[in-house]
């Protein structure tokens, strides 16, 4: 009987000692670098960052949003339909995302910065300089404290995370382009057999995904355009997602080719900025308002909050 209750109690204090055990930063690295070099290699984020990024946000894995909620990079809930983990944080009760694994808070945090605007400049910069990623973060708003990219460069160098941006590099893979290079408009000369081509040439016509465009002056109006182009006004209107006529403000895009249903590769994905419509999106990327509505299952008349992703390709 002694031995029963002996061998027990041993059972228990292990139990409890294991589930007590605090994972140390070497451990986390350890654990995690595989996730983040295949991050790297899908969304062009340097590993470095990843992990020290996580082992900052996760307090080494060991904050209960990343023990209850395997939630290591902080991401709040926005329009997200997953499963709720609350906690207090700016506010109280606030709302983050749960996720089933790991694997889906990492890639959930590449796709954050990948398909932000206010991240994108920073996929210009060469896939080793850490550095620059560190300070680039802390400028585009991503952290409050002042000594974050500090905090980041020195994780990255006491355990030379470094290393790892060297991986896909020495393996000759190739990382996805910069969302700039992929967003930057094309400049077109129509041939004289195109549809688009003017004897005044006085427009200069862009593309965007594949759908023509030109940039609306001052006296501008749908109906003038719509003449210019030989089109039925109601046609360009349906070009750029409107049922009736809008005024034109300057600078503002008209398409005057029907957009695509979907964005081109390695834009799969966009984070709604503060005062962005689906609309503003779908002007953005070339891409049919009511296929971003029917992609993401969003009715008529709703536009997601700041920080949704929205999906741009099925």
């Amino acid at each position: 009987m002694r031995r029963l209750i002996f061998a027990i109690t041993f059972i228990l204090v292990s139990f409890i000692a294991s589930s007590e055990h605090r994972m140390t930063r070497a451990e986390y690295i350890d654990t995690y670098k595989e996730i983040a070099i295949k991050q790297m290699e899908l969304s062009g984020i340097p590993a470095s960052i990843t992990l020290a990024q996580g082992c900052l946000e996760s307090g080494d894995g060991n904050s209960s949003l990343a023990t209850r909620a395997n939630n290591h990079f902080g991401i709040k809930c926005h329009t997200w339909s997953g499963k709720k983990y609350y906690q207090d944080d700016d506010a109280k009760n606030e709302c983050f995302r749960a996720y089933r694994n790991v694997e889906e808070s990492f890639s959930d945090h590449s796709d954050f910065l990948r398909y932000s605007k206010r991240y994108a400049s920073l996929f210009d910069l060469d896939p080793q300089d850490y550095k620059g990623w560190a300070y680039g973060l802390k400028a585009a708003g991503y952290a409050t404290n002042p000594q974050y990219p500090q905090l980041l460069i020195k994780i990255i160098e006491e355990y030379e995370l470094y290393n790892y941006d060297k991986v896909t590099l020495d393996q000759d893979i190739v990382l996805p382009p910069s969302p700039t290079v992929l967003q930057t408009p094309v400049k077109i000369l129509p041939t004289r057999k195109s549809p688009l081509y003017q004897i005044s040439l006085q427009r200069e016509i862009f593309t965007q995904n594949g759908a023509a465009y030109i940039i609306a002056e001052e006296s501008d109006s749908f109906q003038k355009i719509a003449k210019e182009y030989n089109l039925f006004t109601k046609e360009l209107l349906s070009f750029n997602d409107l049922a009736k006529d809008k005024k034109l403000s300057k600078g503002e895009r008209v398409y005057i080719e029907k957009k695509k249903k979907y964005s081109p590769k390695h834009l799969d994905k966009h984070v709604m900025d503060d005062g962005e419509t689906l609309y503003d999106i779908a002007q953005s990327y070339g891409v049919r308002l009511n296929s971003i509505r029917k992609i993401n299952k969003i009715p008529k008349g709703i536009e997601p909050e700041a920080g949704s992703i929205i999906k741009l390709r099925k």
